[in-house]
């Protein structure tokens, strides 16, 4: 059975038999195993998990753009992780319909949130030493007088003060980034609130309708036309479907649909 990545010629075999043949098959024609079947039908979007679909196929897509290789030069391994996390389920949530200016927006507010995820983890580890610094001073505090080091407790001092103002620091840059990655989720439309009130903007009361319909003659007759089309194709169907069947033994009968069909003669037919 073969193995490594597939060749040009097989994804373009999966390509062309993807809608008639299933992934087992292909393997199969392939001597391949299915795993990496599946894996290339669902970058091709054939599969019934969208939504897997979209992430697989925008990780493949931001890993070929010049934009990933400044992504990987400015962020850690853990953190380019993370990236491809959120944008994966970004471009998922926004499906396809992303212009190059969105995709821009959308790094950009990623980079934002990295960029706070920075700030918080430097303030820990920031806490973290001021809190071992204080237990140093506090244990040469605890010895006896003559046998404090002085100088090593007021270099633990400065050490603390050096490090509470770079925490203070951090705090401000904190909160101007986050400041940032909300204006950055304003723009791209991508809060709660905002989808929320993109729902409301599209729902139309009944009031509303009937408003319309009174003041615009032309959306009224637009309307009462189409009404009236489905009107006489659903009855052609509900008729044509309620005529006499001829089954797979030979013998004519006529489908049991409703109480108006069962009576029903086509006298423009012989039983």
């Amino acid at each position: 059975m073969k193995t490594g990545r597939l060749s040009n010629e097989e994804k373009y075999f999966i390509e062309k038999n993807a809608d008639h043949m299933t992934a087992e098959q292909i393997a199969d024609q392939l001597d391949r195993q299915v795993e990496p079947i599946i894996k290339q039908l669902k970058r091709l979007g054939k599969t019934s998990n969208k939504k897997q679909t979209y992430a697989i196929q925008s990780e493949e897509d931001i890993k070929k753009s010049p934009e990933w290789k400044q992504i990987k030069a400015q962020f850690t391994e853990s953190e380019q992780e993370l990236f491809l996390y959120h944008w994966k389920e970004t471009m998922a949530q926004f499906r396809k319909d992303v212009l190059h200016t969105e995709r821009q927006q959308i790094i950009r507010t990623i980079t934002l949130m990295l960029l706070c995820d920075q700030a918080l983890t430097k303030q820990k580890e920031t806490d973290d030493r001021v809190s071992l610094l204080k237990e140093l001073v506090e244990e040469e505090r605890r010895k006896e007088k003559e046998d404090r080091d002085m100088d090593l407790i007021l270099n633990l001092e400065r050490q603390i003060a050096s490090y509470n103002a770079a925490k203070e620091s951090l705090s401000r840059d904190f909160k101007d980034l986050h400041t940032k990655q909300e204006r950055a989720f304003e723009k791209l439309k991508a809060t709660r609130e905002q989808r929320i009130q993109k729902l409301e903007n599209n729902k139309t009361t009944l009031a509303a309708l009937v408003n319309t319909l009174l003041k615009d003659p032309q959306f009224y007759q637009k309307e009462g036309k189409e009404l009236e089309k489905m009107r006489i194709a659903m009855e052609e169907q509900k008729w044509k479907h309620a005529d006499l069947h001829k089954y797979d033994d030979g013998q004519l009968d006529r489908p049991l649909l409703n109480s108006e069909t069962v009576f029903y003669e086509d006298t423009n037919k012989e039983e």
